[in-house]
């Protein structure tokens, strides 16, 4: 296994959970929508100033991929707006825990059927078992 690229989602992940916080009180200040675009907005220019500088790719060669996979910032947006919504009235923890289960069991169906042109990996009594532990954690955590 390659530790740093683990030790970077790891990190990864922690942003996340800050982000989520941060998004949350954002929204409660200034809006939901309002919040979701300002987070959006001011990441969008961190990454133009981020590709000016490190960027080794081609942003010209975007009409070439599938346009099914232009969806990423829908999603993304969808992502911070439930995020935006959400943790100011279930918490960060809970939120986060919604976002972890959904994660897994969905990336597991991918792998499984090697959707998206992602490798097949089948799920196992393993796995379902984790799910199961999942479910349990969700429920724990958002019990009140």
């Amino acid at each position: 296994m390659n530790w740093l690229m683990v030790l970077i989602v790891f990190m990864g992940g922690i942003a996340v959970s800050i982000q989520a916080g941060v998004n949350g009180g954002l929204g409660k200040q200034i809006g939901v929508i309002e919040g979701t675009f300002l987070s959006f907005l001011i990441g969008t220019v961190t990454l133009f100033i981020m590709m000016l500088i490190f960027g080794k790719g081609n942003l010209l060669n975007v009409s070439t991929v599938p346009k099914w996979q232009l969806i990423g910032g829908l999603l993304g947006a969808f992502y911070v707006y439930t995020l935006v919504l959400t943790v100011p009235k279930i918490g960060v923890a809970s939120a986060i825990i919604s976002v972890i289960v959904a994660q897994l069991i969905t990336s597991s169906f991918i792998d499984h059927f090697g959707l998206l042109g992602m490798k097949q990996i089948p799920i196992d009594g393993q796995r379902i078992l984790g799910f199961l532990f999942l479910i349990a954690a969700l429920f724990l955590f958002t019990k009140r």
